[in-house]
């Protein structure tokens, strides 16, 4: 499996302008490629008697590197990536993957890749090492955990001035449970993350920067448009974003991992998050709050992370896992006393409502591990069958 190992970079003052002059090359080259093919690709078929493909646009690439020097610049390989990565764009909306391929834009997609063959890393001491870029030479770099695996390719981005390398590496998976330790879990917005054992997991409290953003956009709405000071208040929005983004991302890396260390089957529910958090009339605040949770992003570190491990991450269906009782299993929504208590109208069951919900959310994974004689005892409901759970990106499991 491939992992992702990121760390903060810093350039020196002339490395930066240099590489933001790499940045706005590579995202030229992608626009023009993606306007090429969304918009002249029946005029370079009726002409040249061929498909336009990606092969193609890389033999223009180097015309235009032979003809402006600005573009030649920037390294033969990143342009190339590029144009790979829009390649790689239109294949996956064509299988119905993802939308239409859309333009990279300044401060949004400023990213570079290159091949694992043309840098090089060496450590400088305890705490920094450092990376060789090609036409630039060694970039010192925050060195914060050791890299395992076998190097792919490297990432240098920029987001609100903060650069950063992304080691991709191949490394090989490593099961280290014998036996299997289930655990369901609900997610929520009063308590983020619910076990089915009764522990809570609560989400870092960013009201703070929440309220400090919120002053910061609405300096930049009662500023002059295009001017300076403007723009230095923009950029303080944009570091704020980064500062939010990097706080929630460290809290989803932490969770995640301890319950993988812990656990070697995790079961959630099959949440349609983009569907829950759509625009709609009153539901700005719940919408907000629930993005807050990083629901989303929790359950993608998780599952690679128990991928990892040997564990394996089961999405169950999300119907009714409140209203239902974990102990007798009958669906009834008077039994959900409120957001926080369960009791049960036909068995007298009392529970926390999370709790009960995460509980109910283990029992319905339990239905197929049983069928593989890993996971016995799991409780019959008296209203009708749990509907079959489903492995979430365990491509292995399936």
């Amino acid at each position: 499996m491939h992992r992702g190992f990121r760390y903060e970079l810093k350039p020196t003052a002339a490395q930066a302008q240099t590489l933001r002059e790499w940045v706005g090359v590579t995202r030229l080259v992608y626009n023009l490629c993606l306007e090429q093919r969304r918009d002249f690709w029946r005029q370079f078929r009726r002409a040249e008697g061929r498909p336009l493909t990606w092969a193609e646009q890389c033999r223009q690439v180097t015309d235009l590197r032979a003809e402006f020097d600005w573009i030649a610049a920037a390294p033969r390989n990143a342009l190339d990536r590029a144009v790979r990565d829009l390649d790689a764009a239109f294949a996956a909306f064509f299988a119905g993957r993802a939308r239409h391929p859309t333009p990279r834009r300044k401060g949004s997609n400023d990213t570079f890749r290159l091949k694992s063959e043309d840098v090089a890393v060496k450590r400088l001491n305890g705490k920094w090492s450092a990376v060789r870029l090609p036409k630039i030479g060694w970039v010192k770099f925050r060195d914060t955990r050791a890299m395992v695996g076998e190097l792919r390719n490297v990432t240098i981005s920029m987001s609100a001035n903060r650069w950063a390398v992304v080691f991709a590496r191949e490394i090989d998976a490593d099961p280290v449970f014998d036996n299997v330790e289930a655990v369901g879990i609900d997610r929520g917005v009063a308590q983020t993350l619910t076990l089915s054992n009764g522990e809570v997991i609560q989400a870092p409290d960013t009201s703070r920067l929440l309220r400090m953003r919120k002053r910061a956009q609405r300096r930049v709405a009662r500023g002059k448009r295009g001017s300076a000071r403007n723009r230095a208040k923009k950029f303080r929005v944009a570091r704020l974003d980064g500062r939010l983004g990097r706080v929630r991302a460290d809290w989803c890396h932490r969770a995640s991992a301890a319950l993988a260390r812990r656990f070697s089957v995790v079961a959630i529910e099959n949440l349609n998050i983009g569907g829950m958090t759509a625009s709609g009339p009153g539901k700005r605040g719940i919408n907000r709050s629930i993005l807050e949770q990083c629901w989303g992003k929790f359950a993608t570190f998780l599952d690679y992370k128990l991928t990892e491990r040997g564990g394996r991450l089961i999405s169950v269906p999300a119907a009714y896992t409140s209203q239902t009782c974990a102990s007798c299993g009958v669906v009834d929504a008077r039994s959900r006393k409120s957001q926080a208590v369960f009791a049960c109208v036909h068995c007298d069951h009392t529970d926390n409502a999370d709790v009960n919900a995460a509980k109910e959310i283990l029992r319905r994974s339990t239905a197929w591990l049983d069928v593989e004689g890993r996971v016995a005892g799991s409780t019959k409901r008296q209203s009708g069958r749990s509907p079959k759970p489903e492995f979430s990106g365990n491509a292995d499991a399936r």
